[in-house]
């Protein structure tokens, strides 16, 4: 008969099984670190973009609604994107060689579709809301899309997730 040491074993074998089956587990944490540290240095750059040479207390010599300056802003907010998403890819798929398992399964399929739809909705959004000049509502509807992708996302990743989404719904309002 099996002692009940071998059973835990067993039984922690098969919560591991069952918890990969339905939860993306190889997104790796240092890809949210290295995507925030992006962000933080493409709001440097936008700062300098928009206000150099002049003071923010001071006049600007030109405005956000420029065509130059909206160009190299979305040029700015491309690059910052696309860095965030291939450090995140890159780093995931590192993770999940490590764990043994792939990248692209059933639950990370998922995920990405439940992230997309609200993502690609709210950045379109953005961009009409640019092209009429709204630029006041830009930065809080980012917010708020990011956090409605977060609750979606929720589901296939961990719990505290959806308390994120909520934050950066109510940090958007």
């Amino acid at each position: 008969m099996k002692e009940i040491q071998e059973y835990e074993k067993d039984i922690a074998s098969i919560r591991n099984m069952m918890e990969r089956s339905v939860k993306f587990i190889s997104l790796s944490g240092l890809s949210g670190v290295m995507a925030g540290i992006y962000g933080l240095i493409g709001a440097s750059i936008a700062y300098y973009i928009v206000y150099y040479p002049s003071s923010p207390f001071g006049l600007r010599l030109h405005f956000v609604n420029e065509q130059s300056i909206l160009t190299k802003l979305l040029i700015l907010a491309a690059l910052v994107l696309i860095l965030s998403i291939g450090t995140g890819f890159w780093l995931s798929a590192r993770k999940a060689k490590k764990l043994g398992t792939t990248i692209w399964n059933k639950p990370s399929k998922q995920l990405f579709f439940d992230l997309f739809t609200p993502l690609v909705t709210g950045g379109l959004f953005i961009i009409i809301l640019l092209s009429r000049g709204y630029f006041a509502v830009v930065a809080p509807a980012t917010l708020i899309f990011y956090g409605l992708s977060l609750i979606y996302a929720s589901r296939n990743t961990y719990k505290e997730i959806q308390y994120l989404g909520f934050i950066e719904i109510a940090l958007g309002l």
